[in-house]
């Protein structure tokens, strides 16, 4: 039957229905909602990894037991995985292997604006697009076909459209391949000089057998309609083009990005009088036809930066306006901000008082460096927090060393920060790390990590204390504060930036949106004590607002966590507990 499906979802049901028997992730939007698919099937294996190479390690040495495996990521968790996936690509597979990358054009939940097209090439392994649900599903089945027939891995490229939107699509029957035995090959799977020297020409003449099949495989299709202009496109730009164009021009639509075929194109230009590329972020689709010595329009005439629409590509190309809806127009801005009860508030505002340098990193605590907290001053990649502020004061000496700390969020710790931790006990800078641990995952949706205590679906796993780690890498400071204490977290982080030896602090309390989570009833504002000296707006508390010179609290978001009672002098703010 067919079914409305997400984008993310329908992958996973191709996952399922192919066969796939191990799954090893990471989180991170728009990507997760793939693992966390598949693992309600219990006839799949499914783990969050503490990061993307660890999951894709896995994943290789799942398919070279013999099963088909999987390992999902997000475009900068592809830049971690990178040093598994362009050798991986050396030894080939023995079962199935599939990587899911999803990029984000438009940078909705991200930190750069990334096409993962680059990591396919250099590493020269096929990729396939999908454009909408349906594809996604059947390409899922077909990469493992792909990945067997090749002996090779195979990214599937998602995006933020087509991972979080829904289409029709018909689930099958799971069909489960017979195990492949694995059987010992020194000069497959060991990858010293002398043999990755000799899978060097193997990887490159699986090149050249892709591009003969990507010339007539299903996965790229010509549509043809007026022939006055023809438009070379993949992913939701194919979906866009349809929408603008209709029958009204000729189009090939690209499911296998790489490798790229050739005759197909070449042949397709012939039958069209104009040309032009369509496709977002870089200009690849562009360059390899223009190498094929086509003439054609491409970034020319469309942006390299941030997501297409049908009303921008009918306004780059025919210079006219259309008439579709943008979401954009009907809604008003809401600007990012910390949740209501947020563990990392009270933290953040200690640190904004303190007039402390805050180097910070990714996940919802990224958010401290807005106003009205404004306290983080940079945001690399996962862990560079830590690695940073090593090298920040390594420079700069007891001049930073007594204002300046790392954040990093316990997810974010177990990803990446570890080696940092290291360097930093190892080359002794005299630095202050913050863990901010609210037992959870919780920017792209509360999964669970290494230190929380339970596995993917949620059963007790093996739990990482994060007191005893940091002590055992070298750390003779560690305290624990709650963020929800000022007074604490004031006098903690004093202590620790006066200390002359490298100390880790903890902030621990749960995220205020877990379900497990008990809150206190919303505060209460006696306004005869409110002189509107507006103290308790400093935190940014999307509960706290101030009316006609009286503070007003939102009983449907305050969680009565106290914290803004702290800032108040006059008793203005109360519990609202009888």
């Amino acid at each position: 039957m067919k079914q409305l499906m997400l984008g993310n979802k329908a992958l996973a049901r191709g996952l399922y229905e192919a066969g796939c028997s191990v799954v090893s992730s990471y989180p991170g939007t728009p990507s997760t909602e793939v693992t966390e698919e598949i693992a309600k099937y219990d006839e799949v294996y499914c783990e969050w990894a503490p990061n993307e190479k660890v999951a894709m390690e896995v994943a290789f040495g799942a398919c070279l037991a013999g099963k088909r495996s999987f390992c999902g990521m997000k475009h900068v968790g592809l830049n971690v995985a990178a040093d598994p996936l362009y050798t991986c690509s050396y030894t080939g597979v023995n079962a199935g292997m599939v990587i899911c990358v999803a990029d984000d054009p438009g940078m909705h939940s991200s930190q750069n604006e990334q096409d993962s097209r680059h990591h396919a090439i250099a590493a020269k392994v096929p990729m396939l697009e999908p454009s909408d649900s349906g594809e996604a599903l059947e390409f899922a089945k077909t990469a493992y076909e792909i990945s067997e027939t090749f002996d090779t891995p195979v990214i599937i490229k998602m995006c933020t459209r087509v991972a979080h939107s829904q289409s029709v699509v018909v689930p099958g029957e799971r069909v489960l391949p017979q195990q492949k035995p694995y059987e010992k090959n020194i000069q497959k799977y060991v990858m010293m000089p002398g043999n990755a020297i000799r899978r060097h020409p193997i990887v490159e003449e699986r090149t050249r057998k892709l591009i003969e099949y990507a010339e007539t495989s299903p996965l790229n299709r010509v549509e043809m309609g007026e022939t006055a202009l023809g438009i070379i496109t993949s992913s939701t730009c194919y979906q866009y083009a349809k929408e603008v164009y209709g029958d009204s021009a000729s189009i090939l639509k690209l499911g296998m990005v790489n490798p790229l075929p050739e005759k197909l194109i070449r042949d397709f230009a012939e039958k069209v009088e104009r040309l032009i590329v369509i496709e977002e972020l870089d200009p690849i689709i562009e360059n390899h036809c223009r190498q094929l010595g086509l003439t054609l329009s491409g970034k020319d005439l469309l942006p390299i930066c941030g997501e297409f629409s049908q009303n921008l590509i009918a306004k780059k190309i025919e210079g006219k306006d259309a008439s579709f809806c943008s979401l954009e127009e009907q809604l008003p801005g809401r600007p990012p901000v910390m949740c209501a009860g947020c563990p990392h508030r009270g933290l953040f505002y200690t640190l904004s008082r303190n007039k402390c340098t805050v180097l910070g990193d990714i996940g919802c605590y990224t958010l401290g460096a807005v106003a009205p907290l404004a306290a983080m001053e940079m945001t690399l990649c996962m862990g560079a927090s830590i690695s940073s502020i090593h090298g920040f004061n390594k420079a700069l000496g007891r001049e930073s060393e007594e204002k300046t700390v790392a954040v990093i969020g316990d997810s974010t710790f177990m990803h990446s920060g570890m080696t940092g931790l290291a360097n930093v006990a190892y080359n002794q800078s005299n630095s202050t790390i913050i863990i901010l641990d609210n037992s959870i995952t919780g920017m792209t949706g509360h999964q669970q990590n290494p230190t929380t205590g339970y596995n993917i679906k949620g059963d007790p796993a093996g739990k990482i204390d994060l007191e005893a780690l940091c002590r055992a890498m070298g750390f003779g400071r560690v305290a624990v504060v709650d963020p929800y204490n000022l007074e604490e977290c004031d006098r903690v982080l004093k202590e620790e930036l006066a200390a002359d030896e490298p100390s880790v602090i903890i902030s621990r309390r749960p995220c205020a949106l877990l379900k497990y989570v008990k809150h206190k009833a919303p505060l209460k504002v006696a306004a005869e004590n409110c002189v509107g000296c507006k103290s308790c707006m400093r935190l940014g508390c999307p509960a706290v607002s101030v009316r006609d010179k009286k503070a007003v609290i939102d009983t449907t978001l305050c969680v009565g966590c106290g914290v803004c009672q702290q800032l108040c002098k006059f008793d203005a703010l109360q519990s609202g507990e009888e």
